[in-house]
């Protein structure tokens, strides 16, 4: 019922990922429509698209929307407004915001940073590397090494993790104080269409 009927490939599904088919003009149209036509009120909404868009600044990829969902239930916000705004984190913005952070962070850690690119890139090869070592090492006679891993938490992600919590805050203040009166006026505009209609 919920099958689509023409296949996509894995070379397909990447490019849409990385740029959605109807552009990132189209897919941030829907999210703003969807957020819109929520039921909620405005300030549980707009409490719910800031917890995602605070989440977006964390190192958590691809538990943004259980962590969004999670922090929206402590602060009383609207749990599908706080998955979609997660989408603030996407491809074009997730470069920006882990260089950023890993900045910001490593300066409040007084730590230092070999560079933005290289020293990142090369701290995720050897974590990738050391998760790959240590799990095939479940299946042979070899001993497990974690220092690549303990470098990447080092150097990459306790970084990202201090240095994005300001600017999430920041961001996700600034989108609940935008967004709160956006919404109550598109849904006190919308009740005053749907009275007339009756």
């Amino acid at each position: 019922m919920f099958k689509r009927r023409d296949k996509r490939s894995v070379l397909k599904i990447a490019q849409e990922s990385l740029y959605p088919k109807g552009g990132w003009g189209r897919a941030a149209s829907y999210v703003v429509h969807r957020l819109r036509r929520l039921p909620d009120p405005p300030d549980r909404i707009a409490r719910g698209i800031a917890s995602g868009v605070f989440i977006s600044f964390t190192p958590f990829f691809g538990l943004h929307f259980i962590f969004s969902g999670i922090v929206a239930v402590l602060i009383r916000g609207n749990l599908f407004a706080a998955m979609l705004s997660t989408f603030f984190g996407n491809p074009i913005t997730f470069p920006i915001i882990a260089a950023f952070s890993i900045r910001l962070g490593n300066a409040m850690l007084g730590t230092h940073s070999e560079g933005p690119v290289s020293g990142v890139f090369e701290a995720f090869s050897r974590a990738s590397s050391d998760l790959w070592w240590n799990f095939t090492a479940l299946f042979y006679d070899r001993e497990a090494n974690w220092e690549g891993l303990g470098i990447f938490f080092d150097s990459v992600f306790l970084p990202y993790l201090i240095g994005g919590l300001i600017p999430g805050l920041i961001a996700g203040f600034t989108a609940y104080y935008l967004s709160k009166p956006l919404i109550a006026a598109y849904q006190r505009r919308r009740a005053r269409m749907l009275k007339r209609s009756t």
